[in-house]
């Protein structure tokens, strides 16, 4: 379990094909000694587990559902990635509960400046917007973020100064894909509602109302 804060930009070393599965060796600052092999890091967004380490790099192995749900196919040598070690119980939330299992990618759509903050605006495939609203957490890229708006297919965030400054969003333009993961509360609770009242199809306001949400 992470908590979307990211403690350090790695740099792609290298990716290492095996079929439909693979590699990644990340360059990081990261104290090696603190983390032991079988350890699991967020990157991108994406839960991993380190399978070597040496020379300031950690190496994990990816499998072909992470390949096909995340930005990693379209990654080459040199590109920057999100680090975050696993959180211990007795840590601060101070971002949200990220599991590090991604959902989708996402496209950005727009990115423009307002009052020193960078605002992006992403395309999200509608299957999963509707667990993104407004004042809601979404982890794009790894990075606890909060929902300026959303829309049937759509969503936007304003990052401000430092959050673009160590994280890898600073480099993001129009047409760059993230990695997103979807507030799990949300999803358990519509698994739970829709369990306990088949005929409802699905969350609605009245079923909400119905079982103490509203």
């Amino acid at each position: 379990m992470f908590t979307g804060l990211i403690e350090n930009v790695g740099e792609l070393v290298g990716i290492e094909k095996r079929g439909a599965s693979g590699s990644l060796t990340v360059k990081t600052t990261l104290p090696a000694e603190e983390i032991p092999i079988g350890a699991s890091v967020a990157v991108n967004g994406a839960c991993l587990t380190v399978v070597r380490k040496g020379g300031g790099t950690l190496t994990f192995d990816i499998s072909p559902e992470t390949i096909e749900r995340t930005v990693f196919r379209n990654l080459k040598a040199g590109a920057p990635l999100n680090l975050e070690r696993a959180m211990r119980l007795s840590d601060r939330l101070d971002g949200h509960l990220v599991s590090g299992h991604v959902d989708c990618m996402a496209s950005i759509t727009d990115r423009r400046e307002h009052s020193g903050n960078i605002v992006f605006t992403f395309r999200v495939p509608a299957e999963f917007s509707r667990y993104i609203a407004p004042k809601g957490s979404v982890a794009i890229d790894g990075i606890s973020l909060t929902v300026n708006e959303a829309g049937p297919d759509s969503f936007s965030v304003n990052i401000i100064p430092h959050t673009a400054a160590q994280t890898t969003l600073q480099h993001k333009r129009v047409g760059a894909e993230v990695n997103i993961e979807t507030d799990l509360i949300c999803r358990y609770l519509e698994r739970l509602l829709a369990g306990r009242d088949q005929k409802q199809g699905g969350i609605s306001l009245e079923l909400l109302a119905k079982n103490g949400f509203l």
